[in-house]
């Protein structure tokens, strides 16, 4: 990736074919533009960065320019400190970095690498296409990793952008389970300067395997494990809502339980996360580019996120924002997950309004002034709420205190078009002191993998819950007497366009788990028992 430009240190304000005073002519001299490729993140998604070196006679000096960041132009110590503490002599001339494009903004300290190694070799050639270079320096030119490396190379690798790459081999244990990319892993920028010199481009690190549980259908893998710290035998009774739990795990619809406080709402929703359907490879590694995103180091297990944000959290970290860049909240974090909304009423109506984009689209559009990104929140929301403030409207046993004004104004807090986007709604009862717990987490996961077998057997993209208006129309086969009830259920409680694909999303669901090619007669008629009562 270089390239040759003339310099002609003659006096340039002479123009062409004129007579010229008599002065001593400068030798011409070759300038080389060497290159390396980088990258910067942007929003949640990484922009190919071109770092260029040129190195002029003049003043000597060092100049990195093209909107760099704070943390970039301190990587011109940190490269000095590191080729002179290994014996490479500092070139005495005029150094110009550029991180083009020039108008992105770049950050992060991974960058280091490409611009050390530029100078240390700038009398040499460098002309690799498609070799991306990462890792920061440390002031005895040891190879350090970043927190920005997984998401830049996975955005990169999604992108179709990348095959190989020089990188840290501290970064190693993540950067492996990333298929399709040749890793070259260096320790220190010796190292590094020694493939670079030789050529030796050959990949030495080997690609992850995952240890998870998993099945192939159509020639893809699906992983998940069978972790239950928490099990629904813990909960005793409830079995409408356990049902419903079942259904909603299995296509990962949307849920809202009601019931007085202490009957197993939040048990509930805690443990449907161990019994969440498969992941395939790419939602693996898109879970743990947001949870470096985050800060925080995953373990690349096939575990779905849960998130439970507080009622009292803001509209930016639950929707993502910031003064200056976007960053991601609650909602990207839930991204193929839970997002858990406890005392769902006591959330701001800003809040609540703004999860509508999220459960219609699957996306979040975050703008700002200096920043304009758009991410992935495909979640699985699941909220639970009383039946009024002081939570005993349903009570047999207690007496509420809420008069009809303060539940009126409670559960008006939810609007129809916001209640419309959630598929199955349950009143829970009161906990009776016969209960007993009558289904275990095992059992529960066992129909879900059963219930996704089906799904992508019929060589369905996504879970039921998350279908399109299309797919409805190809995946949701009613049976005749189904097509009945559904029929007279649209006229009888007026339902909308939403609430009828709902319906059958959730029908379809259901007969996933009874084992039914179509949807049958009892399987609408279940799905019609969870509808929500106007």
């Amino acid at each position: 990736m270089s390239h040759y430009r003339m310099n002609a240190h003659a006096d340039s304000g002479t123009p062409p074919k004129m007579k010229t005073p008599k002065v001593k002519q400068k030798a011409k001299e070759t300038v080389i533009v060497n290159s390396l490729a980088c990258a910067t993140l942007e929003g949640v998604n990484a922009k190919v960065i071109e770092v260029e070196a040129t190195f002029t006679k003049g003043l000597p000096g060092f100049a990195v320019v093209g909107l760099a960041s704070s943390d970039i132009q301190e990587s011109k110590e940190r490269t000095k400190s590191a080729l002179l503490t290994n014996d490479f002599v500092f070139p005495p001339l005029k150094i110009t970095v550029n991180l083009s494009p020039s108008d992105i903004k770049k950050n992060g300290t991974h960058m280091d690498l490409s611009i050390a190694l530029l100078i240390a070799l700038h009398k040499v050639n460098i002309e690799e296409e498609g070799l991306f270079v990462f890792g920061e320096l440390g002031l005895d030119g040891k190879v350090k990793s970043s927190s920005m490396l997984f998401p830049l190379v996975l955005s990169l690798k999604e992108q179709g952008l990348i095959k190989r790459a020089i990188v840290p081999k501290e970064s190693i244990s993540y950067l492996s389970h990333i298929s399709g990319v040749d890793f070259i892993a260096v320790e220190t920028l010796s190292e590094a300067l020694d493939i670079v010199k030789s050529k030796n481009f050959k990949a030495n690190v080997q690609a992850f395997s995952y240890d998870s549980e998993s099945f192939t259908i159509n020639d893809i893998p699906y992983y998940f494990e069978r972790s239950y710290k928490s099990n629904f035998l813990d909960v005793k009774g409830q079995s409408i809502a356990k049902r419903a739990s079942l259904i909603a795990a299995a296509g990962m619809h949307n849920y809202l339980m009601e019931g007085n406080p202490g009957c197993g709402k939040s048990m509930i929703a805690k443990r449907i996360k161990d019994i969440l359907p498969p992941l395939y490879e790419e939602e693996i590694l898109s879970i743990a580019k947001h949870q470096f995103l985050d800060g925080v180091t995953p373990d690349f297990k096939a575990l779905r996120p849960i998130r439970g944000p507080h009622h009292t959290a803001t509209s930016a970290s639950i929707f993502g924002g910031g003064s200056t860049s976007a960053k991601i909240g609650e909602v990207a974090l839930a991204n193929k997950g839970v997002l858990f909304f406890d005392e769902l009423p006591h959330f701001s109506k800003n809040v609540l309004e703004a999860l509508r984009e999220p459960l219609q689209d699957k996306k979040v559009h975050i703008a700002r002034v200096n920043a304009k990104i758009e991410y992935e929140a495909d979640i699985m929301f699941v909220a639970a709420q009383n039946p009024c403030p002081c939570g005993n409207l349903l009570s047999k046993m207690k007496i509420c205190r809420c008069s009809e004004m303060e539940i009126k104004r409670y559960q008006n807090k939810l609007s129809d078009p916001f209640l419309d986007r959630i598929d199955l709604f349950v009143v829970m009862q009161e906990v009776q002191s016969d209960d007993k717990g009558d289904i275990s987490s095992e059992e529960m996961h066992e129909a879900v993998l059963s219930a996704f077998k089906m799904q992508k057997s019929r060589r369905q993209q996504r879970l039921n819950g998350k279908l399109t208006e299309e797919e409805i129309e190809s995946y949701c086969l009613l049976s005749r007497d189904a097509v009945k009830i559904l029929e007279g259920a649209i006229g009888k409680f007026a339902l909308s366009h939403r609430s009828i694909a709902s319906l059958k999303k959730i029908g379809r669901t259901i007969a996933d788990l009874n084992g039914n090619k179509m949807i049958e007669k009892s399987d609408i008629l279940e799905a019609l028992s969870y509808r929500r009562r106007k």
